[in-house]
């Protein structure tokens, strides 16, 4: 029942920047934990950020002071603004509701040396 989109992936040069948004669906989204995940071909997925229902934030070391997440609960999205890409960023995201467990689709973000 609970429907997770994400968009705004794409290619960009080292040190650009890209915005992804999770829409969400089938939930009430006010309420649950929001994440993004990342996974390179080869490897295993890991956790990118957390933002809990208040809006409390915890990042992976390899991406603090050039990500940031946020939510708009109005529009049941929580976004991921990536600055300062570097080419290790370059992996399919993926945004994950908590309290459903959920996945999204993932889009692709590709950064070039």
């Amino acid at each position: 029942q609970v429907q997770l989109v994400e968009s705004g992936g794409g290619l960009v040069q080292s040190g650009g920047s890209l915005r992804l948004s999770c829409a969400a669906s089938g939930s009430i989204f006010s309420i649950n934990a929001m994440g993004w995940y990342r996974q390179a071909p080869g490897k295993q997925r890991e956790l990118v950020a957390i933002i809990t229902s208040s809006g409390t934030t915890t990042y992976v070391d390899s991406v603090k002071g050039r990500f940031t997440i946020s939510r708009d609960n109005a529009k049941n999205t929580v976004y991921l603004q990536m600055n300062s890409l570097k080419p290790e960023d370059t992996a399919v995201y993926y945004c994950r509701q908590y309290g459903s467990d959920a996945w999204g689709q993932g889009t692709q973000v590709t950064v070039s040396p």
